[in-house]
């Protein structure tokens, strides 16, 4: 394969001094284990060991990566065209890197009791923030009796959003994905376990991973993918499978939720106040709306909750970063002292 192929652009490659390749390997990671990372170059798969000091958690399926292959070492770690990421649970301080270097992600779910639209715009948040295209993929479709309402349902959550109703199983899902899974692009599956995401892969990579069946019960999926991988589609394209997501906690993402609700955030400018929470204060612009009958209210509600979690998380981030900071330069005056 070439790097184009790979999916290669002049974004990275102007990063990379022409002497360093003379030495050193463009590749990009295809897999991340606890205490090295594989990756794909043009001279096929690369098994790379990390220095001391890099984490493998500081590492993403899709990341470009410069290699050298005669140390069996990764030398560099490129920097990212665009990085989806997630909030961690319990809003410990940090953000838990997902994947690297998306064109497109294709958030899931079904046309059944799955379907929730706050978690998709959760997902959308987090797209919008990433830098990549969300588009929306509704499953089982051919089990539903009014599919195209779940369609409709799923464009209304943003401007010009694509949102598509799909039969998995049986349906050309190749073809219907075709504009965004060409030569050189990068797409992601997230979404609920249990919704098709592994029928899907299969359909565009031609693999045959196990699936597992919906439970009837409740219309929840059970885990089938474990870790993160990234597979070729026929169409030339890339694909990075990611597990089922339990938790989709936002942390530090106020662009990607303006993006996502941008009939809100935009009509938030003309409020009275300029921390208005758009309740019951003088002059609020949205809440002006919602009585016209412009905005949904329970659209707002979302909003606000979902704007109120980031800020938290965002504050918790900021205060984790402080204490690394400040038990760094403490460690830092140890050690000078020990050396004294």
């Amino acid at each position: 394969m070439t790097l184009a192929e790979l999916g290669w652009a002049d974004f990275f490659a102007s990063q990379v001094d022409g002497a360093d390749l003379n030495q050193l390997t463009p590749a990009r990671i295809a897999g991340v284990e606890r205490d090295r990372v594989f990756a794909l170059s043009e001279s096929g798969l690369l098994e790379l060991t990390l220095d001391p000091g890099m984490s493998t958690g500081e590492i993403a399926v899709g990341d470009w990566v410069l290699a050298d292959q005669d140390r069996h070492r990764l030398a560099e770690l490129l920097e990212r065209r665009t990085s989806f990421e997630r909030g961690t649970e319990y809003h410990q301080g940090a953000r838990q890197l997902i994947a690297a270097n998306l064109d497109t992600l294709f958030i899931t779910s079904s046309c059944n009791a799955d379907f929730n639209p706050a978690r998709l715009e959760r997902y959308l948040a987090l797209a919008h923030d990433a830098g990549a295209v969300p588009v929306i993929l509704l499953t089982k479709a051919d089990q539903a009796d009014d599919p195209a309402s779940y369609v409709d349902q799923a464009r209304a959550l943003g401007r010009g959003l694509d949102a598509l109703a799909l039969d998995a199983k049986y349906g050309e899902v190749r073809d219907v994905l075709a504009p965004w899974t060409g030569a050189g692009q990068t797409v992601a599956l997230a979404g609920s376990s249990g919704v098709g995401k592994t029928t899907i892969a299969n359909k565009l990579t031609g693999g045959a991973a196990a699936t597992q069946d919906i439970r009837a019960d409740d219309a929840k999926g059970r885990h089938t993918t474990s870790a993160r991988s990234i597979h070729r589609i026929a169409g030339g394209g890339w694909l990075i499978d990611t597990p089922g997501m339990r938790g989709l906690g936002v942390a530090d993402v106020s662009f990607g939720i303006a993006q996502t609700f941008p009939e809100i955030s935009e009509l938030a400018e003309h409020c009275k106040f300029r921390n208005c929470l758009h309740d019951s204060e003088p002059g609020c612009a949205v809440q002006a709306a919602v009585a016209a009958g412009g905005i949904d209210p329970d659209r707002l509600t979302r909003y606000k909750k979902l704007k109120h979690e980031d800020e938290i998380a965002t504050q918790t981030i900021a205060q984790a970063r402080d204490r690394a900071k400040k038990f760094g330069k403490v460690v830092k005056s140890a050690k000078k002292s020990k050396r004294r």
